[in-house]
């Protein structure tokens, strides 16, 4: 988990060197593109660097934004080191990038025409999620309501905020559409889905469910 996050953190920082232009053109290069995945569209030359497959891999660790980019970690941090724990180093790693790939091609398979780049974590964080959600659903979270201009702390069963937070990506990709730039809310979906079919069978023998 820090690995992952330090690269991603790494990463951004050498986007942020190329400049604007540079910034784009790196996501553009190094992202996931579902109309090129499937075939529908091709980059120019100058951005055709590797072959689309391999953006499966190389859009996870790239990120539109800081603000994007600090939400990931801090998800990866809280919720992905005790995922970690349950399933092991390697196992774990195998996990990441599985989620990570399915949720990018949910996302593709959705709106397979689409010619707006895909980068980030969110789809791996996602699967995070729906492993978190199996293994630790009655550990209590402190969470923070904000109420107008007053801030309420909270606690409640990851359980039920996980919950919550599955049905929120719902909605939102009810309300939104796949092929204008935004949140890839079919890749969370699919990426919290698969983490939740993947975990029974990826997580040590001794590490019960639903804790």
């Amino acid at each position: 988990t820090v690995v992952i996050m330090i690269v991603c953190i790494w990463a951004y920082f050498w986007q942020m060197t190329l400049g604007v232009g540079g910034f784009t053109q790196a996501i553009y290069a190094l992202g996931l593109i579902p109309g090129v995945l499937t075939g529908h569209a091709a980059l120019p030359e100058s951005l055709d660097l590797i072959a689309p497959p391999w953006t499966l891999v190389t859009s996870i660790f790239l990120h539109g934004s800081f603000l994007y980019l600090c939400g990931n970690v801090l998800y990866l941090w809280v919720f992905a080191t005790k995922v970690e724990a349950a399933l092991g180093h390697g196992r774990f790693v195998a996990f990441f990038l599985f989620c990570a790939a399915c949720a990018a091609l949910v996302q593709t398979v959705v709106s397979p025409h689409s010619l707006v780049p895909m980068v980030g974590v969110g789809g791996a964080v996602s699967g995070v999620l729906g492993a978190y959600l199996l293994l630790h659903a009655r550990t209590r979270m402190l969470v923070t309501l904000s109420l107008g201009t007053t801030l309420a702390p909270l606690r409640i069963a990851a359980g039920r905020l996980l919950a919550l937070w599955f049905v929120v990506q719902i909605v939102s990709s009810f309300l939104s559409d796949p092929a204008v730039p935004g949140v890839a809310w079919y890749a969370h979906i699919g990426g919290f889905v698969v983490g939740t079919i993947l975990t029974p069978f990826l997580k040590r023998p001794s590490v019960p469910l639903l804790q």
